[in-house]
């Protein structure tokens, strides 16, 4: 039986997300959107699926078993609190939420409904190349890992929206989330430095190095870098006591012609995670139609915003930032030992 499925947000994620539920993967039907722009939400509704006027309404709906948050950031903390509160299974794109107080309330939210359901969008673990780098690192073959360089780089980003304290607490999330997966750590303190200024942003802070310190000692290099201009670049190297692993480029085809030797560099995010965001949705939709969810979670997406929220502490003092997290709820911990079974 199909997940039936409805949107919040239709913007370009929301879009792409719609066109996957859709057109791409089965087990899924989409059978409700809504935006804060009606007209946007009519545009991207599939045939018929309805058009809802509010966030609330859709959530309630009978017609919706499972729902798929990409509207503003700000506006997760409501949305998600109302699916916890419906027990209904939530895809939520990220960042999860905007503050470290909106994380635990969802936290505490899930934890006292008793069950996992909220899946945030950390595509970059259901990559094919990340994985195998994990597979890499927790067999122990190189032994312990000491360093880990994450390398984002953009072309651009939109000019007026994207801002200053955006590298940090929305670019960053990402690299944050992967260094704590594939190291199995946790981060603990955080530092930030600015290079030259690149005049390729005008007067947007970039690019960026920030140094996430784990506990196990490890130290994650993320050097962050949004207006490249000459594509999207994902890099990731992690130095162990005894070898090195390294993501591949993407994509891997290397042409040969009178103009030389080169590699192609994807123009976005689509293009490189493409099959990550495919492969994430495929793994929601199973969880989802049991009621539960898998994958990167509120515990995860709380851990991310403390990152943020640190680095914005660092770039701004120019010091070392520790973090200081809860402990860790049992619903989160049981997930880590069913995966090491």
């Amino acid at each position: 039986m199909a997940l039936n499925i409805g949107v919040l947000g239709t913007g370009m994620i929301g879009q792409d997300h719609i066109r996957r539920l859709t057109q791409v993967l089965s087990g899924a039907n989409v059978v409700g959107v809504s935006d804060i722009s009606l007209e946007r939400a009519q545009a991207a509704a599939p045939e018929d699926a309805e058009v809802f006027e509010t966030p609330e309404a859709l959530i309630s709906s009978d017609k919706v078993d499972a729902i798929v948050i990409c509207s503003w950031g700000p506006a997760h903390e409501e949305q998600l609190l109302a699916c916890i509160a419906a027990g209904k299974p939530v895809f939520c794109e990220k960042p999860m939420v905007t503050s470290e107080a909106a994380a635990l309330k969802v936290i505490a939210a899930e934890v006292a409904f008793g069950r996992r359901l909220v899946q945030v969008g950390f595509m970059r673990r259901f990559d094919a190349d990340y994985r195998r780098l994990k597979a890499v690192i927790d067999s122990g073959s190189l032994g312990a890992p000491l360093m880990y360089k994450s390398v984002p780089r953009n072309a651009s980003v939109p000019e007026g929206l994207y801002t200053s304290e955006m590298p940090l607490n929305d670019t960053l999330v990402h690299d944050a989330d992967i260094s704590r997966w594939l190291l199995n750590d946790e981060v603990v303190g955080v530092e930030v430095r600015l290079p030259r200024r690149s005049t390729r942003g005008g007067e947007l802070r970039d690019p960026h190095i920030v140094l996430l310190h784990c506990a196990s000692g490890a130290i994650v290099d993320v050097e962050i870098s949004v207006n490249i201009a000459y594509g999207y670049d994902i890099r990731g190297e992690v130095s162990c006591e005894m070898g090195v692993a390294s993501l591949p480029n993407r994509p891997a085809t290397v042409i040969s012609d009178q103009y030389g030797i080169r590699q192609a560099i994807p123009e976005d995010w689509r293009e490189r995670f493409i099959e990550a965001y495919d492969q994430e949705f495929r793994e929601w939709i199973v969880a989802a139609g049991n009621g539960t969810a898998t994958g990167p979670s509120a515990w995860d997406g709380y851990a991310a915003t403390l990152v943020g929220d640190a680095a914005l502490r660092a770039v701004e003092g120019g010091s070392y930032e520790a973090i200081n997290m809860i402990e860790k709820p049992a619903l989160y911990e049981t997930e880590i030992a069913m995966a090491a079974e």
